[in-house]
């Protein structure tokens, strides 16, 4: 299977998370990072909260991020209202999450290490009642 393929697989997989709560709903993005427009992976939403969601699967222990990807997604979170998270999911983990603004950073990139994420990541059921990303 390709890369490709896998990482689409784990979009679909954190959309039938949300979709087996009560209260959220998420969709795909199909061609987000191929069009010239800000655009996340995943959109997920509740009655009180709207996620922007960049979705990556890492086979390695580290997830590299470049300064324009977080950007794009903050960018879109604030022209749209949404709170913008990055979801990581490394081989044999859960899914574990960071608001856009929290992730740590290089010198050129952003970086989320498997022992960083398993640390300081929010797992999915956190990511639903977290409050680190709403507005007041």
């Amino acid at each position: 299977m390709s890369a490709k393929s896998r990482g689409i697989n784990a979009e679909r997989e954190l959309i039938h998370l949300f979709w087996k709560t009560t209260d959220w709903t998420a969709c795909r993005i199909a061609g987000s990072g191929s069009i010239k427009y800000p655009c996340p992976d995943i959109i997920a939403q509740s009655k009180n909260r709207h996620l922007a969601i960049e979705c990556k699967l890492c086979t390695n222990d580290h997830q590299y991020f470049d300064m324009l990807e977080i950007a794009d997604l903050q960018s879109y979170a604030d022209r749209s209202g949404c709170e913008a998270w990055v979801g990581v999911r490394f081989s044999h983990e859960k899914w574990r999450f960071f608001h856009a603004k929290d992730i740590p950073t290089t010198e050129k990139m952003y970086a989320i290490s498997r022992e960083h994420a398993l640390q300081k990541g929010l797992l999915f059921e956190q990511l639903l009642i977290s409050d680190a990303g709403m507005k007041t």
